[in-house]
């Protein structure tokens, strides 16, 4: 399968999800530039971290207006899966693609280490690897990582399932402890914890090593789905 990782200007994870999907996994990727206008021959879209524009006026609020969004929707559209990690989760939530925000970490300080996490959903395409309630171990590294949405957007996240990852030990203040949310439709997942930088033991935790697996056997599966 191609995945797909989207590079906008200052953004600097983009290296680190290629190799992990290329090295780690022997999938096939490609960076595509932020003005690029489709994604027609890619299977799953990686929106990674950094500080896409330097950040300036508010995390992800410029790239939101990149010509390859409207791509991006029409693929999250499609059913396809997209992660979109620390600044690629700032991204989708101001591209309207996940609801809420993330605001700056109310302990006032950029925060960088490894975090425990607890899978609250092992229901989907990123997930379904993972044990119900399993503790994992992956790295964080964010100025603005506290999610917030208002009450009603809360009910329902919680209502519909789509809380996919919460802190076991808030770092930043995010609303509920949570780590990671999906769409209601399930296959486009932002999380502020970088899986991408725990994908072998040497760099030590492998814990992400299941959510891109699930996306790979996710995607697999829909192909074969489709060609019955």
């Amino acid at each position: 399968m191609n995945f797909a990782i989207l590079a906008f200007p200052a953004s600097n994870c983009e290296l680190d999800a290629y190799y992990a999907i290329t090295d780690v996994f022997g999938e096939e990727a490609a960076l595509v530039s932020y003005d690029s206008e489709s994604l027609i021959d890619f299977d799953a879209v990686i929106v990674p971290g950094g500080f896409s524009y330097g950040d300036y006026l508010r995390s992800g609020a410029i790239a939101r207006f990149a010509p390859i969004i409207p791509a991006l929707r029409e693929f999250a559209d499609s059913g396809k899966p997209v992660i979109g990690i620390c600044n690629g989760f700032q991204i989708l939530t101001e591209a309207g693609l996940l609801p809420g925000t993330l605001q700056k970490n109310t302990v006032a300080q950029f925060v960088c280490r490894d975090q425990k996490l607890i899978v609250t959903n092992n229901q989907t395409p990123f997930s379904d690897l993972y044990d119900d309630q399993e503790v994992i171990t992956l790295p964080i590294a964010h100025g603005d990582g506290n999610y917030y949405c208002d009450d009603k957007t809360l009910k329902s996240l919680e209502e519909n399932n789509q809380i996919v990852f919460k802190y076991q030990n808030n770092p930043n203040g995010s609303l509920s402890d949570i780590a990671g949310i999906t769409n209601q439709q399930g296959n486009v997942l932002g999380m502020m914890p970088h899986p991408e930088r725990a994908v072998e033991k040497i760099l030590g935790s492998d814990d992400g090593v299941k959510i891109f697996t699930a996306m790979i056997n996710f995607v697999k599966e829909r192909e074969v789905a489709f060609n019955e």
